[in-house]
C-alpha cells in the first residue's frame, strides 16, 4: 500500500510539474507512475485467493504487466512529435527536480527488492513490476538531466529522453510478455 500511495503522489506531482514545464519526459515520467501503480495492482491480484497457486494466473498477470509497459510508448512518441512540430520547449521545474530526485533514490531500492521477491516466488509478473520501478528510476535520471541541460540551452534532451524511454518500455514489455526476467 505504501508503494501505491507514493506512486499516487509521484504521478500527481510529476504530471502537474510536467504540464507547467511543458516537459514531455516529465509528463511521461508522471504517467509511468500510473502504469507502475497498475502493475502493482496486477501483482496484488495475482497473489490473492485461488490465483496464488494458479499457473494460468501467473501468465495472465505477466502479460498484463507487459501491456502496462506498452501503454506509455505511443503517448510519448506522439507527444514528442507534436511538441517538435509546434516548437514547444520544456522549461526548468523545481517541483519536477525534487520529485524526480526522490524517485531516483527510492525506486532502485524498491525495484531490486521486488525483482528478488519475484525470483524467490518464481513470479515473472512480480519481477516485471520491479523492473518498472528500475525504469522509473532511469526515467527520473533522464528527466533530471533533461531539465538541467535545458537550462544551458540543450532543449532537445527532454524529447530525446522521452523517445528513449518509449523504446525501453516496448523492449521490456516484449520481454515480460515472453516471460523473460529482466536482467539489467
Amino acid at each position: 500500500m505504501a508503494t501505491l500511495a507514493w506512486l499516487g503522489v509521484e504521478s500527481t506531482l510529476g504530471l502537474a510539474a510536467g504540464l507547467v514545464a511543458h516537459s514531455v519526459a516529465l509528463i511521461g515520467w508522471g504517467l509511468c507512475a500510473v502504469v507502475e501503480a497498475a502493475a502493482s495492482m496486477i501483482v496484488v491480484w495475482r497473489f490473492t485467493g485461488a490465483r496464488t497457486l494458479s499457473p494460468s494466473a501467473e501468465t495472465t498477470a505477466r502479460r498484463a504487466v507487459a501491456v502496462s509497459f506498452w501503454l506509455l510508448a505511443p503517448y510519448l512518441v506522439i507527444h514528442v512529435a507534436y511538441d517538435l512540430g509546434a516548437g514547444h520547449r520544456a522549461v526548468p521545474s523545481v517541483l519536477g527536480i525534487v520529485v524526480t530526485a526522490v524517485s531516483l533514490v527510492s525506486m532502485p531500492l524498491l525495484g531490486i527488492a521486488k525483482r528478488r521477491l519475484g525470483a524467490r516466488l518464481a513470479s515473472p509478473s512480480t519481477a516485471g513490476e520491479g523492473t518498472q520501478n528500475l525504469i522509473c528510476a532511469a526515467m527520473a535520471a533522464g528527466v533530471l538531466a533533461g531539465l538541467w541541460l535545458n537550462t544551458v540551452g540543450w532543449w532537445w534532451v527532454d524529447p530525446a529522453v522521452a523517445v528513449a524511454l518509449a523504446v525501453v518500455a516496448v523492449r521490456e514489455g516484449r520481454r515480460a510478455w515472453r516471460g523473460h526476467a529482466c536482467c539489467h
